[in-house]
């Protein structure tokens, strides 16, 4: 298996999944100290990292329905400012390619998207918490965050 140190060697750019964001920015106990790893390597100029503009519509959505615009501004900012990590709006490119993928793999629109926008940039991993992810056959090495927690 690896660590997650280990899993990202050898890769310089990454794509990530909302729910990577989502979990540190909610402090969730099982995945911030390897989100914390992670966006650290990437502020630090580490690694390069990309996110879809979907990561902030799936990351708002319960602050939005909590009526918590503070919280929403909070994760615009973080999307908008953070260091060496990129937020793709979807162009043409990245659309032919998750129709693609979705035709291939049955991926949810999503998260077709997500993984269309890190390999249209470039990414060589893709860091994720979704075991659909697993079963792509592309140039793109899937790395799952519950598969790297230390026991």
């Amino acid at each position: 298996m690896g660590t997650f140190a280990e899993r990202l060697t050898g890769h310089t750019h990454v794509g990530l999944d909302s729910c990577v964001l989502i979990y540190h920015i909610e402090r969730h106990p099982t995945y911030l100290p390897l989100t914390q790893a992670l966006l650290g390597s990437i502020e630090a100029g580490h690694l390069a990292a990309v996110v879809s503009i979907l990561a902030l519509m799936e990351a708002t959505v319960h602050p939005w329905q909590l009526q918590r615009s503070d919280v929403v501004r909070d994760y615009e900012e973080i999307l908008t400012h953070f260091p060496n990590l990129m937020l793709s709006d979807v162009t043409r490119d990245i659309a032919h390619q998750a129709a693609r993928l979705r035709a291939q793999y049955h991926l949810r629109p999503a998260d077709a998207l997500h993984v269309a926008t890190a390999l249209i940039h470039g990414a060589t991993a893709f860091v994720t918490n979704d075991r659909e992810f697993v079963y792509l056959r592309e140039n793109i090495h899937v790395i799952l965050l519950e598969d790297c927690i230390s026991v």
